[in-house]
């Protein structure tokens, strides 16, 4: 055979061999969907056998979060934290006198507006990062010196749908944090992008087997606070956070009620509202759902969960 005949011959046969690598690792891939959501931010990260985020180490340098970008500068956000304490907003922290090992952490995470005036007792009183709704930027901007005010070096993280937060002039809630941005300019402000909304969305399909969009599900804030958390603490201490068989379990037992936020007393029942939201046709946050995966994704994380503990026997410190 001629030596051009040979070299046609070696890469017809070279052509056949790539093609059926890529046919295999396709169908791999199809197979185990997980491998479909690596780490959004990916550097650094540890792949798990059932879990994909990221685990960052103790020692780590604040590292660029590519999902999270400054409403001033348009850069992405740099953070990095060991013991991140994360203070749910629920009437559980009451009473619970949880103030100041909240404050012993390296970095203390809350949720919308709560407030810790008047609540240091039992809440602490430092915020490292407030995770924001768009629903919930209104509430802020009603007191914008006491979150805003040049004393206050807290990272705010806003999140929200690509109409509220277009950056072309046409997203309502970024135009008013474009407003605070300059109103404040020492104000630590930013904003979820779309590949990251995106992305939470796939989590949550890929965690729950349900379509966000078509379930009519809207994802609480405390869905995207502890997906950003597992980015960036070491560990994580998660105060006042039920279980998903908490309410069921105390509704047979005649359970006292609970405010659904510890800062507004005599406001409906924590467990009422889960249930309303649970099984809400559209528009209502799933946050039963939502706590049966946290409670998968402590199995996989350095996750703890107290006040109360004794519903997370595996899990509370």
């Amino acid at each position: 055979m001629s030596c051009p005949g040979k070299r046609k011959l070696i890469l017809v046969a070279c052509l056949v061999l790539l093609v059926s690598l890529f046919v295999a690792v396709v169908r791999y891939t199809y197979d185990n969907p997980s491998l479909l959501l690596q780490p959004y931010l990916g550097h650094g990260g540890t792949l798990n056998r059932t879990r994909v985020f990221t685990h960052p180490n103790k020692a780590q340098e604040p590292r660029e979060l590519p999902g999270y970008i400054s409403v001033k500068t348009l850069q992405p956000l740099r953070l990095h934290c060991d013991l991140c304490s994360i203070v749910s907003s629920s009437g559980q922290m009451l009473g619970q006198q949880a103030g100041r090992a909240i404050d012993q952490s390296a970095c203390v995470w809350r949720m919308n507006n709560a407030p810790t005036a008047g609540f240091e007792t039992d809440v602490g009183t430092r915020t490292t990062v407030r995770v924001v709704s768009h629903t919930s930027v209104p509430l802020l901007q009603q007191r914008q010196q006491r979150y805003f005010g040049e004393a206050n070096e807290t990272v705010y993280v806003i999140w929200g749908p690509y109409r509220n937060m277009r950056r072309d002039g046409k997203g309502t809630t970024y135009n008013e944090l474009r407003k605070l941005a300059r109103n404040y300019p020492h104000a630590k402000i930013y904003v979820t992008t779309e590949e990251r909304m995106n992305y939470c969305d796939r989590v949550f399909k890929l965690e729950t087997g349900k379509d966000r969009v078509t379930s009519g599900t809207y994802l609480s804030t405390g869905w995207f606070t502890l997906l950003l958390a597992m980015d960036v603490c070491h560990k994580i201490h998660i105060f006042g956070m039920i279980n998903d068989t908490y309410c069921s379990l105390h509704r047979t037992a005649g359970h006292k009620k609970v405010p659904y936020h510890y800062y507004e007393a005599g406001s409906r029942d924590e467990c009422a509202e889960y249930a309303i939201h649970e099984n809400a046709l559209y528009g209502g946050h799933r946050f039963i759902t939502e706590k049966a995966v946290f409670a998968k994704w402590a199995k996989y994380h350095n996750i703890t969960f107290s006040h109360p503990a004794s519903i997370f026997p595996h899990t509370a410190s």
